[in-house]
């Protein structure tokens, strides 16, 4: 095997890599895993919702009344809209509190949302 010798101009000679050699890579490092996972497809963050709570009979179970405003494509006028979401309820919330949901796991058949916060108390 042949090596190959630069002459510099200070005099020193130096060692050039052969054309062929492979270099063994770093293991990644911390930082460098951070970077990469920053880099890759953003996780999806959950959706959370604000509505008012509308019945409280069922044990750690909550029916909650979310309202939304729509255009309407032709009139181009607003229209209130509402949905009923069940939420699972470890907090304590009761009709009339204002509360925020936040998506989750399927609990039941019906139940796919969490009590966070109780945002205001019924008066």
């Amino acid at each position: 095997m042949e090596q190959n010798i630069e002459e510099v101009g200070s005099g020193e000679a130096t060692e050039l890599a052969e054309p062929n050699a492979t270099e063994i890579p770093a293991a990644p490092t911390e930082a460098a895993a951070n970077e990469a996972a920053a880099t890759a497809a953003p996780r999806h963050r959950r959706q959370e919702k604000v509505g008012l709570v509308t019945s409280d009979r069922m044990q750690k179970t909550v029916v909650v009344r979310v309202e939304r405003q729509v255009r309407h494509r032709k009139y181009e006028r607003y229209i209130r809209r509402r949905t009923k979401f069940m939420a699972h309820d470890e907090i304590g919330a009761h009709t009339g509190d204002i509360v925020r949901i936040v998506e989750t796991r399927p609990l039941s058949a019906r139940k796919r949302w969490r009590v966070v916060e109780i945002v205001q108390k019924a008066s």
